[in-house]
């Protein structure tokens, strides 16, 4: 691991602490919709105005074209002051624009990368299916060539942020002779093209934003495929070792805040004998313990970055960091329910909406990829283990 300290950094933080000082937004964020989709954007169009967006991005595509240290403080900095998540602006920061500056054409990049950044465009991936979720390789979603369109037939599901998105990457079978992950491509779809249809799906949080998108006889142009035809399967390898890695490293970042939070909050909230929680040992020794991981999960991330900056496309190390992150995040959740005991189940509490995050956290130990995914990746890609026979 090489991770250096110098007065550019220094002053780089200097420089992201004032900006974020002044510009981060403080009015309520709607929690769904369309309404969470402007505010979205219009944060992710005042970024960019101020000149951090896309600190690792290349400067051609409206990036500024730094390292990924320096992506690493503006996330720090970012959650120190508690500034919004990115939200439905995720899946195009964190998966699609690093997998199209990896993989994708110079008209594509051209095309794509500045409207992400200035929040002109919002995203959705099109990766499971009904019977294909952690098995990616199952899917049965059909793309043929006619011309030069590709016409797509079948569905996919747990669509996050489909309902509010402009383009989608879609992965299809587009040779259905091939092998499981061969004959697969990844195609960049328009939300608006005619024959796809979306039903929304309300989550146990109450949110909707996933959803089922449908696709009949959908023509796509052959030039929005990135990569080449069937051989999407690599592409797609490279957008989910970005979302298992480089990817979460802002919900990291806030995640351990999260666990600041809870240490304040236990210096308020009454314990079992009436003294403020945090006076409680076994309320200590919980913290003491998330603090632990939190620290644990840092020093991951920290090697993922000192991993990034000697290789251009990110290895399958990332699901050591998004198993870690998948499981963590739920019990730093259970923990804060646990502290704040009946006022935990509230929806609206003095400290915040826990129930709700609570819910939406389990999210993180199956999207990108199932908890029992990502250890027999571990095992297999990363230990050399005999893969698994089930």
């Amino acid at each position: 691991m090489q991770i250096l300290q110098s007065e550019e950094l220094d002053q780089f933080r200097a420089e992201a602490r004032e900006w974020l000082g002044a510009n981060v937004p403080r009015h309520h964020r709607p929690r769904d919709g369309w309404a969470l989709r402007e505010y979205d954007t219009a944060w992710q169009r005042r970024q960019f105005d101020g000149g951090w967006a896309g600190v690792s991005w290349p400067v051609a595509y409206g990036g500024r074209g730094l390292s990924l240290l320096q992506e690493l403080i503006w996330h720090e900095e970012y959650s120190r002051v508690g500034a919004p998540p990115s939200a439905s602006m995720f899946v195009a920061l964190s998966n699609i624009g690093p997998t199209l500056i990896i993989r994708g054409s110079e008209a594509q990049k051209a095309e794509h990368l500045p409207k992400i950044l200035k929040g002109e465009r919002v995203w959705c991936q099109g990766f499971s299916e009904p019977g294909a979720g952690s098995d990616l390789g199952a899917l049965k979603t059909r793309g043929e060539v006619d011309g030069d369109h590709l016409v797509i037939n079948g569905t996919k599901i747990w669509t996050s942020y489909g309902p509010v998105a402009d383009l989608q990457v879609c992965l299809v079978r587009t040779d259905p002779s091939a092998t499981k992950f061969r004959g697969i491509s990844w195609m960049i779809v328009d939300m608006k093209t005619p024959g796809i249809e979306i039903r929304p799906i309300k989550a146990m949080s109450g949110m909707t934003h996933f959803c089922q998108v449908f696709y009949d006889n959908v023509r796509v142009p052959l030039s929005n495929l990135v990569g080449e035809l069937n051989d999407g399967w690599s592409v797609a390898m490279t957008t989910l070792n970005m979302e298992r890695g480089a990817g979460t490293v802002a919900h990291q970042v806030e995640l351990s805040r999260t666990v600041e939070r809870l240490v304040e909050i236990a210096k308020t909230t009454p314990g079992h004998d009436g003294r403020p929680a945090i006076k409680d040992e076994a309320t200590q020794a919980m913290l003491a313990d998330l603090r632990i991981e939190v620290a644990a999960m840092r020093s991951m991330t920290a090697m993922s970055i000192s991993r990034g900056l000697k290789q251009t496309v990110p290895g399958p190390e990332g699901n050591l960091v998004a198993l870690l992150f998948g499981e963590f995040v739920r019990r730093a959740h259970e923990a804060a329910l646990h502290l704040m005991g009946p006022l935990g189940i509230e929806r609206e509490t003095p400290y915040g909406e826990w129930p709700i995050e609570y819910l939406e956290c389990f999210k993180w130990a199956i999207g990108g990829g199932a908890t029992e995914i990502r250890r027999n990746a571990i095992g297999e890609r990363l230990l050399g283990l005999p893969r698994s026979k089930s």
